[in-house]
């Protein structure tokens, strides 16, 4: 009964962990060099900015889906056009999905360490491609 209280306080220890660093991340939104602003649309018409770090592969751009909250991806999905504001710049972009060798390739060309993956909770990893709209 005891191994069964410590590995419930460890768990929902790690359970607190992951969502105060993910609300820190969200609530804080830290910029480098690589970040960009995706601009989706809601169901309301209501656009809504995202801090994301772009990622390049094969002179492409992607975004990429490494935490548990992901209302961004699910609105790029539901409305592929964005918009991407880089250095000031803002364009439109489509949001194209990555699935198969495509994201196999872009996961390997930018992995993540196991600190991180500890850190958000293992969560599922999704690419969004940025193609530039006519």
């Amino acid at each position: 009964m005891r191994a069964i209280k410590i590995g419930g306080i460890v768990l929902v220890s790690y359970v607190l962990v992951v969502a105060a660093f993910e609300s820190l991340l969200g609530y804080f939104q830290p910029e480098s060099p690589d970040t960009l602003v995706l601009t989706t649309v809601d169901a309301d018409d209501s656009a809504v900015d995202r801090v994301l770090q772009g990622l390049h592969t094969d002179g492409q751009l992607y975004v990429a889906v490494n935490h548990w909250p992901r209302a961004w991806y699910r609105r790029a999905l539901a409305n592929p056009r964005v918009q991407v504001t880089r250095d000031g710049e803002t364009r439109d972009y489509m949001a194209v999905p990555v699935t198969g060798d495509e994201h196999e390739r872009v996961e390997s060309d930018h992995p993540h360490g196991l600190a991180f993956l500890i850190l958000t909770g293992f969560p599922p990893r999704h690419f969004v491609r940025l193609d530039e709209a006519d």
